[in-house]
């Protein structure tokens, strides 16, 4: 024993050691993909086993799941009740085989759009608590597969090595420690047998003991005579006492009944009050109940019609709502068209101004041009002016 309890102490936390293992997270990329496409696929089954259950409220969480999750379950709803009507008839196996493919990608479908928003699943999966099934078996299972694949791909060789080692030193240990048990087993069971020989003369003296207890009683028969003699006069004496006090009891028994006479009148009498009050109260509650019944009635008539002008002002407000979102589609072509009816007319603008400013060059240089032109006709005129006046002087001469 003394051996035992070190190893006792020791063998857990060494066990741990050597069972779990060292890395806590993976190293490689390859790894952490494989683990997300298991975790993945455990959310895509814990919400497949959902799906039933969320068809039949959709009218209840149409709201919470939006128009694209909706639609798509209710198709999915469709094709289902379309597939177990195939599956009653007899003999189509092209047409179930087809229906089947498009089970499976609106399943497809539908897991998608639920793991695209993690809060709606995590809402839905506290909203339905669905009883334990068949799936909830292939689930618990994957997931157990799931922490078997980490536990070997976090598991190095030489710690794989170090587990085999470690199981055979367990075994062995198991063999010595079944060899101890045997020993111990054969010592117990000789302690067993020289506990019954004690035994044994522990009865004979019990027996010894039995003989020596009938004498005492023979010899106690005379002392309980005379002690019943002194307990039947004791007896006597008690009796003699007791009805002296039953006398005493009576006479407070009578007393006490006639004070209770008085009571049960006086208490007659304020019951009577009382009653009379009581079919008065009855009788203002019944007037209440019945003034707030016709109150009440005529509250209902009025929020009837006020329900009623409600609903027609809310049917009017929806055509107005929908003429309204006409004229603002038309009032944002018309916007779009003054738009680019202006953007033509600055274009038109600018084009013009460009136009205007090039014919003014035009027609600066132009002017310029005939300035220059008339100068050059002017100078040739006033020398040939000047040399005819020049040979008029020299005739003269």
């Amino acid at each position: 024993r003394g051996t035992a309890s070190p190893e006792k102490a020791v063998t857990p936390s060494g066990a741990r050691k050597v069972i779990e293992p060292r890395q806590s997270k993976p190293e490689s990329t390859e790894t952490e993909r494989i683990l997300t496409v298991l975790d993945e696929t455990i959310s895509k089954l814990e919400m497949a086993r959902l799906i039933p259950r969320i068809a039949g409220s959709l009218e209840r969480l149409a709201r919470m799941l939006g128009p694209e999750i909706t639609t798509s379950l209710l198709e999915h709803q469709k094709l289902s009740s379309e597939m177990q009507h195939l599956l009653t008839i007899p003999g189509q196996e092209e047409t179930k085989r087809v229906m089947e493919q498009r089970l499976k990608c609106s399943l497809r479908h539908i897991l998608r759009l639920f793991l695209a928003n993690p809060l709606l699943c995590q809402g839905l999966k506290y909203e339905f608590r669905v009883r334990t099934s068949a799936a909830d078996v292939f689930i618990k299972a994957f997931v157990e597969f799931r922490d078997f694949t980490m536990e070997k791909i976090l598991t190095s060789p030489a710690e794989e090595e170090e587990k085999i080692q470690f199981m055979e030193e367990m075994s062995f240990r198991v063999e010595q420690n079944t060899e101890t048990i045997m020993a111990l087993r054969a010592e117990l069971a000789a302690a067993i047998q020289s506990q019954k020989e004690e035994i044994d003369k522990k009865d004979k003296i019990i027996e010894g003991l039995k003989t020596t207890m009938e004498n005492l009683a023979k010899d106690c028969k005379t002392d309980i005579q005379q002690m019943r003699q002194e307990g039947e006069k004791l007896q006597k004496e008690k009796v003699k006492a007791s009805q002296d006090r039953c006398a005493r009891l009576q006479e407070d028994v009578q007393c006490l009944r006639a004070q209770f006479t008085a009571l049960v009148l006086e208490h007659r009498a304020s019951e009577l009050l009382l009653r009379k009050r009581k079919c008065k109260v009855e009788a203002e509650i019944e007037n209440w109940v019945q003034k707030y019944d016709l109150d009440m009635a005529e509250k209902q008539a009025t929020y009837e019609e006020i329900q009623a002008a409600y609903t027609k002002e809310k049917a009017q407000l929806a055509q107005l709502m929908e003429k309204h979102a006409l004229l603002l589609q038309e009032y944002s072509q018309i916007e779009e068209e003054r738009r680019m009816l202006k953007q033509k007319e600055e274009e038109e603008l600018q084009e013009q101004a460009k136009r205007n400013r090039a014919a003014t060059c035009i027609q600066a240089f132009w002017k310029g041009y005939l300035a220059r032109i008339l100068f050059k006709a002017k100078m040739k005129k006033a020398k040939g002016k000047g040399k005819g006046k020049g040979k008029g002087k020299g005739a003269k001469k």
